[in-house]
């Protein structure tokens, strides 16, 4: 959502937990994800940073999410009798202002 900068740290994990009220373990997992999913880079005995904005992934999970999409317009254009080209068509309509 752009409120944290690139490179800031983070609070502690033991630190938020307490703010928090919940238990190290759970806000442990919540950073080992965080991490995982690219977010938060940890460096050992400095803390957790917020991450920079990894173009790449975040081109890659936009893929991802078109080609469900159209998977699922694929499989609806099926029960509607729609041809490859009527899908080409509507495609290049919607877009033609966009694309």
């Amino acid at each position: 959502m752009g409120e944290l900068e690139a490179d800031q740290m983070l609070p502690s994990i033991r630190g938020l937990a307490k703010d928090l009220r919940i238990s190290v373990i759970t806000t442990k997992r919540a950073y080992d994800e965080l991490e995982k999913d690219g977010f938060i880079n940890s460096v050992a005995g400095k803390g957790s940073f917020v991450a920079r904005k990894n173009t790449e992934l975040i081109r890659e999970e936009n893929l991802k999410k078109i080609e469900q999409y159209l998977e699922k317009a694929l499989q609806l254009s099926k029960t509607c009798g729609l041809t490859r080209d009527d899908l080409i068509e509507m495609i290049t309509i919607m877009g033609k202002d966009e694309l």
